[in-house]
């Protein structure tokens, strides 16, 4: 008895994994996001499978529905945005569902972390610049521990990913600055990555609230910063050793200049 925990990828059908595809293929129940789910994804679903929104369900009301199905002999699966893995709330649902006898799989998505960076065309690590992501959140109604306030994390000054946190930009920039940083440090807003109606602002993080006010950009974002996303990176020397000719590795002996 399981429950296939799939991740849908940021928004556009062909971003889901092929495994991911199949599983919905084959399913006899689905419960999705549905506020956050592209419903053309279902379009391959069985004409005789179950489906249900799950956006106004509360986690017991889910789970009891979950586990009926299952006991009996269906298959069912549960379709989150993205990678379930990050901000997927499915910690909650696997451990009422492992006390009811049933196991789970989780397929791996594309986050929008990702699809944002793809929409940007930005890689997040820069050689010499910065090799580390923090994937987080500004804290809101939701709180954070301690040692994760966005101000502790930002001291790194690395690129920062922020999920959920198109409602409290002021707040994040607020923290940013208490970080250290300078107000002219790139930003980014991605709203529905790969979606049809998908939106791009590139500002500044001293500008970024206000530019996502601008563009009535409140939800479903994806706010990156860092000097990893400086809209004239190409134009900058930072090389990796990788394909420095005179860097040796296991498949090829640097050359001496």
């Amino acid at each position: 008895m399981k429950v296939y925990f799939i991740g849908a990828g940021p928004g556009a059908k062909d971003l889901i994994t092929v495994r991911g595809h199949q599983l919905i293929q084959e399913a006899d129940v689905i419960f999705y996001a549905d506020s956050l789910v592209n419903e053309q994804l279902l379009e391959d679903a069985k004409s005789s499978c179950e489906i249900f929104k799950t956006a106004r369900m509360h986690l017991q009301e889910m789970i009891d529905m979950m586990v009926a199905r299952v006991k009996e002999g269906k298959n069912v699966i549960r379709l989150h945005t993205g990678d379930p893995s990050v901000f997927g709330a499915i910690m909650e649902q696997i451990s009422l569902l492992k006390r009811e006898g049933i196991e789970v799989e989780i397929v791996p998505g594309v986050s929008s972390v990702f699809a944002s960076a793809a929409a940007l065309g930005a890689e997040l690590t820069i050689p010499d610049l910065t090799q580390t992501v923090i994937l987080t959140r500004a804290e809101g109604r939701t709180p954070v521990p301690q040692l994760e306030k966005l101000s502790e994390l930002a001291k790194h000054h690395c690129t920062i990913a922020l999920f959920l946190s198109a409602t409290l930009t002021k707040k994040a920039v607020k923290e940013l600055f208490n970080a250290g940083w300078d107000e002219k440090t790139p930003a980014a807003a991605v709203y529905k990555a790969t979606w049809p109606d998908e939106k791009i602002v590139r500002t500044t993080i001293g500008q970024l609230d206000e530019e996502m006010k601008k563009h009535g950009i409140r939800k479903q974002a994806m706010i990156l910063v860092g000097w990893a996303l400086d809209e004239q990176i190409h134009e900058k020397d930072y090389r990796s050793k990788l394909y420095d000719p005179q860097f040796t590795h296991g498949f090829r002996k640097g050359v001496m200049r």
